[in-house]
């Protein structure tokens, strides 16, 4: 089990005895679906200790302890939220509206702020929420919160097809995605349901985007798409552009799955 990256569900559990980090180290317990608990320790400079306890087949219980890994912060992104005022919000909630969730709705939300999953919860409920992020400390946070969140930890493209088909898929931050963006049309045309919606947005625009890929390299790859651009590659993959705003501090794409191509 490669176990970065299969973290499906998190749940918090009772204190684990396996590490003993410093008092100041907050530390984030997490369980899997494959019947495994993690203890992860965040130091002061997100770096992270990662250990597992499993149940053997003998009644007994084995340890794995692994090496220590660094986490990115992606506490940017919430900065960037908090800072912020009724325009703001108002702009967030333009973005959720867009995707057109109903109560039967399976959704996904790839590389959202913690404050944005707030608002979703708030405002939508949902059939199925699904949260996709790189950082284990991020869904841990947000499965501390809302229980019913469903959590998977890893890149986009490698979601389990148990949590498909979906209905509405939110790309929050697609500039942190490590891929072009017809690789990502093409797996979630895939993986949704014809007339599905795909919600492409930044509440701060192009211009903040491209301030936050000079001050963050590793993490900001890539810059948001232009319309011209969106619809060529939406129309390779059975997708439509049906809205579309790229004005100074805010950008919306919305894009609807085309039912009878994607039954091709």
């Amino acid at each position: 089990m490669n176990i970065l990256h299969s973290t499906s569900s998190f749940i918090p559990l009772k204190p684990s005895s396996l590490l003993s980090p410093p008092p100041f180290y907050p530390k984030i317990h997490l369980h899997t679906s494959h019947s495994s608990e993690f203890s992860v320790t965040l130091s002061n400079q997100a770096r992270f200790s990662v250990c597992a306890t499993a149940p053997s087949d003998q009644g007994t219980t084995s340890a794995f302890h692994f090496e220590d890994f660094v986490e990115k912060d992606w506490s940017f992104l919430d900065n960037e939220d908090t800072n912020t005022n009724a325009e703001h919000m108002q702009k967030i909630d333009r973005i959720i509206s867009a995707g057109n969730i109903e109560e039967t709705s399976k959704v996904l939300v790839s590389i959202g702020s913690e404050s944005f999953v707030d608002r979703l919860v708030e405002s939508s409920p949902c059939q199925q929420l699904l949260i996709v992020h790189s950082s284990l400390l991020v869904l841990a946070c947000i499965k501390e919160k809302y229980d019913k969140v469903k959590c998977w930890q890893g890149e986009l493209l490698d979601v389990s097809e148990k949590w498909t088909d979906f209905d509405v898929v939110f790309l929050y931050f697609l500039p942190a995605l490590p891929y072009q963006l017809d690789q990502v049309l093409a797996a979630l045309a895939n993986r949704s349901l014809p007339g599905a919606r795909l919600v492409i947005s930044h509440p701060q625009g192009r211009q903040v985007v491209e301030e936050q890929q000079q001050q963050y390299p590793d993490m900001v790859v890539s810059s948001l798409p232009d319309k011209t651009v969106l619809q060529k590659c939406a129309a390779d993959h059975s997708f439509e552009v049906v809205e579309f705003m790229d004005e100074p501090g805010f950008y919306l794409a919305v894009l609807r799955l085309n039912a009878a191509e994607s039954n091709q």
